[in-house]
């Protein structure tokens, strides 16, 4: 039970992350921001779209004025220049959304998956080789490469289910089980298919352990409540962040004393040199 209860926090706490890093993106770290995009690897134009479409610059079917929705961003991929108007094309082909990958979803959702599993190995697993260079075994730089390819795998999952969750809402499966009527076009592209791949996307953490799930949920839960609170308090309100962090350190260096196993990772491995109990 607890482990899926680390499952669900971190589906969750996702999927808020991922709602703000397209509809509010001031609303995270900047660093953060970027390596998400980095992940994603998505034509901004497409970003844009969204957002507007969220915003009401746009309807599907309706004349949109001099203003450009995905116009430019067809004739950059030598699509017909239509597929980007929407108030002639209903709704936007998947095919833009796949970005030069083809019209088919499934072998979109491949592409992104070979693609950040590749991002994540190159980025993973050297940082993996290195922390186990201090002290070299056959068996230790097997476990990294083992560590390494899981995590890459759990990225992989995470980008292609996205895509492929939006897919699926937008085209695919969401218009069968619901008639246009009920759910427009401007409806699943105004914000549902997004929030579709935004709650779909989490459960790729089930390919790691579940220590691991563990730290990856305690890492983007306080990213996640961060994206619901304000970015900069009142001076008048600093205590409630002073008092956060004074019983927070307090928790932690209680927990250094009695139970060090129970803090891990990079802070857990400091701390216990400093308090003598490695």
């Amino acid at each position: 039970m607890p482990q899926l209860l680390d499952t669900g926090v971190f589906a969750v706490t996702a999927a808020t992350v991922m709602w703000a890093w397209f509809y509010v993106p001031e609303k995270l770290p900047f660093s953060y921001g970027r390596w998400i995009s980095e992940v994603a690897q998505i034509d901004p134009r497409l970003i844009e779209a969204l957002r507007s479409a969220r915003r009401g610059d746009w309807t599907y079917g309706k004349p949109k004025g001099s203003q450009d929705v995905l116009e430019p961003m067809c004739e950059d991929y030598g699509w017909p220049r239509v597929w980007g108007d929407p108030s002639q094309t209903v709704p936007i082909p998947c095919e833009v959304v796949h970005m030069g990958c083809g019209p088919n979803c499934e072998v979109h959702a491949i592409w992104r998956f070979a693609k950040s599993f590749r991002f994540a190995l190159m980025t993973d697993l050297p940082i993996q080789l290195l922390l186990r260079s201090r002290s070299p075994s056959l068996q230790g730089y097997f476990g990294a490469v083992k560590a390494s390819l899981r995590s890459s795998t759990f990225l992989g999952l995470f980008v292609s289910i996205f895509y492929y969750s939006v897919c699926l809402a937008r085209t695919r499966l969401g218009p069968k089980i619901f008639s246009y009527e009920k759910v427009t076009p401007m409806m699943w592209d105004s914000g549902l298919c997004v929030a579709s791949g935004c709650m779909m996307c989490g459960w790729s953490v089930f390919v790691e352990s579940a220590k691991k799930r563990q730290e990856i949920s305690l890492f983007v839960a306080p990213r996640a409540i961060a994206t619901l609170l304000p970015r900069r308090y009142d001076r008048k309100h600093m205590w409630r962040e002073q008092l956060a962090f004074s019983l927070g350190t307090a928790i932690v260096l209680t927990c250094i004393q009695s139970d060090p196993k129970k803090v891990r990772g990079v802070l857990g491995g400091v701390l216990r040199q400093v308090f003598g109990k490695a």
